[in-house]
C-alpha cells in the first residue's frame, strides 16, 4: 500500500533534517564534537527522525570542501546513493536527493530518482540546484554559465517527459540535444516525485515557479519572510501553480537560554574555522545570490553556525515559539541542522516537538 508523500501530510508545520550527509553539517567550526558524518551514525539519526514523525531528510550536495583548518564538507556522501541507502533502513520519512544540474545528466537523474522512489515505496524527492560554486564546476571540467536557470528548465523538462512519455522522444534544446529518449519504470509518485528548489534571486524564483513544488528561502528576520512568501506565491500563480515555501534553520537547544547562547558563541565564534568562513562567504556572495546583501555584512556568525540559515538558539520554549511565528508568517515548515545530529536531535524531539503539538502545528 502506498501512503501519501510526507510532504503532503497533515501537519501544519513540517520538519526536515538537513545536511547530515556532510561532515560538520552546515557548520564551519573546529569544536571536537562537530558532526563526523559516519554512515553508522547517519543511519541512527535517520531512524530516530523517522520514528519521531519528522517529514523528510534533505542532504546537501558538495563535491569540494571550503578549505580552512577543517575543510568542511569535503567528506560528504553523494545524494542519490545516500537516499537509496536510507530507503532500506527507514519506513515513513521522505528521502530527498540534491542534484547539481550541470554535473548530472537528466536521463541518468530520472532513472536514479525512479529507483529510489520504488525502493522507498514512494518517498523519494528531488532538490534541484542549478549550481553556484565555480571550484566544483572546475572539478568536472565545466565553466559556470550565466543562464544556468535556462539549462535547469531544459533539464527538468527532459526528466518530466521521460516520466510522462509512453514512446521515445527526441529533444533539441540549447543545452541538450538528445535522441530516442525513454526510461522505464515510471516512478511510483505520479506524475513525478516531489521537487524542491532553494532560490533567493528573481531568476531563481522564476525557475522555482515552473519546476518546484516547494521553495526554500532564507531571511534575516522572521517577519521579513512574509515578503518572500508573497513574492513566490505571485510568481507561481503566474504559472498556474501553487508552490509552498519553507525556510531553513540551525539549532542550539538547551535547558536555559544562557546555555544555548554560550554554546553558540563557542562553536560559531570562538571556535569558528575563520579561513573557511571567509572563503565560503566570499564564494556565496559572488556567485550564489542565495542571501540578502545585508546578511553577509551583519551576520557572519550565522554562516559559521549554519551556512547563513536562521539561528534557533535557546530553550525548547523559545525555539517552539519561533517556529510558531514562522507558521504565522506563512511558512509550511523548516529544516533543522545541529553541530552534532546524534547528540542534539534527541533533545529537540523530546522537548520541542511536544510544544509544537500543543500549539496545534503537529499531530501526536
Amino acid at each position: 500500500m502506498i501512503t501519501p508523500h510526507p510532504m503532503r501530510g497533515s501537519n501544519k508545520f513540517k520538519l526536515g533534517v538537513f545536511s547530515m550527509n556532510s561532515d560538520g553539517g552546515l557548520t564551519l567550526t573546529k569544536v571536537p564534537e562537530r558532526w563526523p558524518a559516519q554512515w553508522k551514525e547517519i543511519v541512527e539519526v535517520a531512524q530516530m527522525a523517522d520514528r519521531a514523525g519528522i517529514e523528510f531528510i534533505l542532504p546537501i550536495a558538495r563535491w569540494k570542501g571550503f578549505g580552512g583548518e577543517m575543510n568542511s564538507r569535503e567528506w560528504s556522501y553523494e545524494t542519490f546513493t545516500f537516499a537509496a541507502g536510507l530507503a532500506g533502513v527507514t519506513s515513513a520519512i521522505a528521502l530527498f536527493s540534491t542534484v547539481h544540474v550541470p554535473m548530472v545528466h537528466p536521463v541518468f537523474a530520472a532513472k536514479a530518482l525512479t529507483t529510489i522512489d520504488h525502493a522507498s515505496n514512494g518517498r523519494a524527492g528531488l532538490n534541484i540546484v542549478c549550481g553556484w560554486n565555480p571550484e566544483e564546476f572546475g572539478m568536472f571540467g565545466l565553466e559556470m554559465i550565466e543562464d544556468r536557470y535556462s539549462q535547469g528548465l531544459e533539464w527538468f523538462e527532459i526528466m518530466q517527459r521521460i516520466y510522462m512519455s509512453n514512446e521515445p522522444f527526441d529533444y533539441d534544446g540549447k543545452f541538450y540535444q538528445l535522441k530516442g529518449v525513454s526510461g522505464k519504470p515510471a516512478p511510483i509518485q505520479q506524475p513525478r516525485p516531489i521537487t524542491l528548489n532553494a532560490a533567493f534571486s528573481p531568476p531563481g524564483r522564476d525557475f522555482a515557479a515552473k519546476a518546484a513544488d516547494f521553495l526554500f528561502t532564507t531571511f534575516v528576520e522572521i517577519e521579513k519572510g512574509r515578503d518572500h512568501i508573497d513574492d513566490m506565491k505571485h510568481r507561481a500563480a503566474a504559472q498556474g501553480r501553487d508552490v509552498g515555501v519553507y525556510t531553513t534553520c540551525h539549532v542550539v537547544c538547551r535547558p536555559t537560554q544562557a546555555q544555548a547562547e554560550d554554546y553558540y558563541e563557542l562553536y560559531a565564534a570562538t571556535m569558528a574555522d575563520q579561513a573557511s568562513v571567509d572563503h565560503y562567504m566570499a564564494q556565496k556572495e559572488k556567485f550564489s545570490g542565495s542571501h540578502a546583501p545585508e546578511a553577509y555584512r551583519q551576520h557572519r556568525r550565522r554562516f559559521a553556525g549554519g551556512a547563513g540559515t536562521y539561528p534557533l538558539i535557546g530553550t525548547p520554549a523559545h525555539i517552539a515559539s519561533e517556529m510558531v511565528k514562522m507558521h504565522a508568517v506563512g511558512f509550511a515548515g523548516t529544516t533543522v541542522s545541529f553541530v552534532n545530529f546524534k547528540n542534539e536531535l534527541p533533545y529537540f524531539i523530546s522537548q520541542v516537538l511536544p510544544l509544537l503539538r500543543e500549539a496545534g502545528l503537529r499531530a501526536a
